[in-house]
């Protein structure tokens, strides 16, 4: 396990690097001056022009520019936002809590209902309830988080009242789950759909395949045959789509925040973009970035909990 994770970690790092360096680049590759840039519609005079550069070290050169603000950002600084002048990280933790919250809730609801829907669809196939979730699989991956979000806002937050219009809640766990319940249904319901799909497509080859004819000439229980063997096999392709699944939860996330009002990250980065906040987009950017390549490194371990034969397509004897 360990040499699987210095292995991951060999490649994430470069990775890392090559992504931190796009981010830097924000600032140039902006048309215009940096300067200009990073004041965005803002009014300035000389003296401001002239501590900016001194500030962003830009009458270095770009690699001399590039080592100091990554050695920053080592050290946890990623800057200061240009509006409020508030420190970028400090920025990032205050919206950090609630979007995570709402990742995890929606890559709950994805991996549990997308798995058991997925399944009842394949020890059902060709029923109606088959046919009903490969339907549901067209309508979810044809409608975006945002349009499903109006929806359920809509429905269930201003004609029925069940769930609020906007807001995350303040006032515990349970007033926050309640606040993010909406949100988390909007962003599962497009996701979802491809977990489903992939399952039954994978349990209901793993059900023809023979060692199942084994286990039940052998008179093994079919819960046991299902749960113990088939299912095990079967999430081996599950789990490499949670990788994209938690990703894309993670994109997402910007559209559904907006929608319902939320004070996430992604709300924070569409504000960034909107005044032109280079440093704060640079760090919101770059944690993305880095929450990326951190779920990409878990799911090869997961891998192994799974099947520890497999170790990156090829099989141990």
């Amino acid at each position: 396990m360990v040499r699987l994770i210095l292995e991951r970690l060999a490649v994430a790092i470069p990775l890392l690097l090559i992504i931190s360096l796009g981010v830097f680049a924000l600032v140039h590759i902006a048309p215009g001056d940096p300067v200009r840039a990073l004041l965005g519609t803002r009014p300035s005079d000389p003296a401001t022009l002239a501590a900016l550069r001194d500030k962003y070290h830009l009458n270095d050169p770009f690699v001399v520019q590039y080592g100091k603000w990554l050695w920053q950002v080592l050290q946890g600084d990623l800057g200061r936002s240009i509006n409020g002048n508030r420190l970028v990280w400090s920025a990032i933790k205050e919206r950090a809590g609630v979007t995570i919250f709402l990742s995890l809730i929606g890559t709950a609801i994805v991996l549990l209902f997308g798995v058991l829907l997925g399944m009842a669809a394949a020890l059902r196939r060709g029923t109606r309830l088959d046919r009903a979730m490969v339907m549901f699989g067209v309508f979810g991956i044809s409608s975006p988080a945002f349009v499903t979000g109006i929806f359920l806002l809509y429905f269930f937050g201003v004609v029925l009242g069940w769930f609020p219009t906007f807001g995350a809640g303040r006032s515990g766990f349970g007033d926050r789950l309640w606040h993010l319940t909406l949100p988390a249904l909007a962003l599962a319901l497009s996701v979802m759909a491809i977990v489903v799909k992939i399952t039954r497509a994978s349990m209901i080859e793993e059900l023809d395949r023979d060692y199942v004819t084994f286990a039940r000439a052998r008179g093994l229980s079919a819960t046991r045959i299902i749960f113990g063997y088939v299912l095990r096999n079967a999430l081996i392709p599950v789990v490499t789509a949670a990788g994209l699944v938690v990703v894309g939860l993670l994109a997402s996330a910007i559209y559904v925040e907006v929608t319902f009002a939320l004070p996430g990250l992604g709300s924070l980065t569409v504000d960034a973009v909107q005044k032109r906040d280079i440093p704060l987009i640079q760090g919101t950017t770059l944690v993305f970035s880095c929450f990326v390549v951190l779920v990409n490194l878990a799911i090869d371990i997961v891998y192994t909990l799974i099947d520890p034969r497999i170790r990156f397509g090829k099989v141990e004897s």
